[in-house]
């Protein structure tokens, strides 16, 4: 029996990709018991389309002193709040025109002004619009697997081998630098390689501009958005 897992660090209102990566398994693992990326990274910052263009809306992060290179998901803190009340009012003025404005809104509104860590923010957020797009597959945190795992490849190997996963998908990014083929052949688990074409779909303000946040698909698309790239979508 083919089971397919996949794995991904849990981002700020992640880009369309990453929604095609969670309907592409049966069971997707939010890794929240690594490090922090250091320097800039979508852990903390999405990017979504104005009147002027695409902009980045960065989260403030704080570390615990002497960890600010070796912190973990859920030691990393809001360094304040401000932040929240300017998100949402960039994201409303500039998809208040949308058709589906009012049904995500209120999704990510909730999620953020009642945020209190990054790490709960961004699983929250992500597993409201899975929830939204009727994604029909299993999430787990890392953390709830084990107490401890392995790094890199290994880590790949525990776990698959952990949810009883005979299949590994990984991305094209990052994941080809320490995915070992072989190690996980031995293991008795395939590799298989993520697999996405990005769509264009209706959009505000303009000329298409492609790897923003889900969000600008929703506002524009609603429910609709399944049809351009989810996969397990019964």
């Amino acid at each position: 029996m083919c089971k397919i897992m996949a794995m991904h660090q849990p981002n700020y209102l992640p880009w369309i990709g990453y929604f095609y990566k969670i309907s592409s398994c049966d069971i997707f693992v939010y890794l929240d018991a690594i490090q922090f990326p250091r320097g800039r990274n979508y852990s903390a910052r999405t990017t979504i389309k104005t009147a002027n263009g695409p902009i980045t809306l960065s989260i403030p992060v704080s570390k615990p002193k002497g960890l600010e290179g070796k912190a973990y998901y859920n030691q990393i803190a809001f360094a304040d709040t401000k932040w929240k009340k300017k998100h949402l009012k960039t994201i409303y003025t500039n998809y208040k025109k949308c058709f589906y404005f009012s049904e995500i809104y209120d999704i990510i509104e909730e999620h953020i002004l009642n945020a209190t860590n990054i790490l709960d923010l961004n699983i929250n957020l992500i597993e409201s619009i899975v929830d939204y797009l009727k994604i029909k597959n299993k999430r787990v945190r890392l953390s709830h697997l084990s107490e401890s795992f392995a790094q890199k490849n290994d880590l790949i190997i525990d776990i698959c081998q952990k949810v009883e996963a005979n299949f590994y998908l990984s991305g094209t990014g990052g994941g080809k630098e320490y995915n070992n083929e072989q190690a996980l052949n031995n293991n008795n688990i395939s590799l298989r390689y993520l697999k996405f074409k990005h769509p264009d779909y209706p959009q505000i303000w303009g000329k298409f501009k492609s790897n923003l946040s889900i969000v600008d698909m929703l506002f524009n698309c609603g429910l609709d958005s399944r049809k351009y790239f989810l996969q397990n979508t019964n």
